[in-house]
């Protein structure tokens, strides 16, 4: 139920997030923070890495190997992150969707049973929901009784991705914080991870995705041989099977950023042509997602998709 992406626990560094992690910190020190705060932003500027950070600043305050505020690094000795990884912590709980699907009802209301019992230990308890916009009508309901009479001792911190629109009525029980990198900050994060994680990049778009997702694009492309040199129709037909395979949702959004960018650029070069080249790319769009959606044959889609190329080249 508690799945835990572990990618983002690789990052003891915090970049880039400083001034918003120091106020989650001052909040939290001087007994004002919220029950419910929710991080706002796109998917891939750090939200969970911040959160996590902000859970080693609070639990191994009374360690030897404590979090290091002055530089934002979480020490990898620590015991709680420790148990963290290795899935012994009772104090936090970490919820996220499934690949492509809704958080569940029965989800939240395992969330709520083990709430509504006492935590073996003095330490308050935090409940982590990543990608909250990914709660159906039912889940919300289910949860704002919850986030409506918290006690003392539990706090939420959700995170929304905004690749849906958030329940209204979540969005008006939370602190929101709006979570904004410039592309200097951007830049800071991915050399970062190039100098210390020997991170190789293999795309270029550093203007158009956020760090997160350009290290997992640049990880995707890696791992399914994909180079900036391979026409549009080669790199949909790497991802599409790919997905096929491995039925990894992020080869999808994959497929449809880089339908995107190649029509951003067609659309720069043929202005007279806006509402035409417009309507193709949605129509390709359309025609990956039913791909997931009916299950259909993937050649058959991607026969489909390079006929419609054909009208561009």
């Amino acid at each position: 139920m508690f799945k835990i992406d572990n990618y983002s626990f690789l990052s003891t560094k915090l970049i880039s997030l400083d001034v918003h992690l120091n106020e989650m910190i001052n909040l939290y020190d001087s007994g004002n923070f919220p029950k419910v705060l929710l991080l706002n932003g796109q998917k891939g500027l750090g939200k969970f890495t911040l959160a996590f950070h902000f859970l080693n600043y609070i639990y191994s305050k009374k360690e030897k190997f404590s979090y290091n505020v002055q530089e934002k690094i979480i020490n990898i000795k620590s015991f709680f992150y420790n148990s963290i990884l290795n899935l012994s912590c009772a104090d936090v709980l970490f919820l996220q969707a499934e690949e492509g699907k809704n958080i569940k009802i029965d989800n939240i209301r395992d969330l709520k049973n083990i709430l509504s019992k006492s935590s073996l230990s003095s330490s308050p308890r935090f409940v982590i929901i990543d990608e909250v916009e990914f709660l159906n009508k039912s889940s919300v309901n289910a949860l704002l009784k919850t986030l409506e009479e918290p006690s003392d001792d539990n706090y939420f911190i959700l995170i929304n991705n905004q690749q849906l629109d958030l329940v209204e009525t979540i969005s008006s029980r939370c602190l929101k914080t709006n979570i904004y990198l410039d592309l200097q900050q951007q830049r800071k994060v991915i050399d970062y991870f190039i100098e210390n994680k020997k991170t190789i990049l293999a795309m270029d778009y550093y203007k158009n995705l956020t760090p997160g997702l350009l290290l997992q694009y640049s990880e995707l492309s890696n791992k399914y041989k994909i180079t900036n040199e391979d026409t549009i129709s080669s790199k949909l037909y790497n991802l599409l099977h790919g997905y096929k395979k491995d039925k990894n949702k992020a080869l999808i959004n994959m497929s449809i950023f880089l339908i995107d960018q190649f029509f951003y650029d067609l659309i720069q070069k043929n202005k007279n042509k806006i509402e035409f080249l417009s309507h193709l790319r949605l129509t390709i769009i359309n025609k990956i997602n039913n791909s997931v959606l009916y299950n259909l044959n993937i050649s058959s889609v991607l026969n489909l998709i390079e006929i419609k190329l054909k009208d561009v080249r």
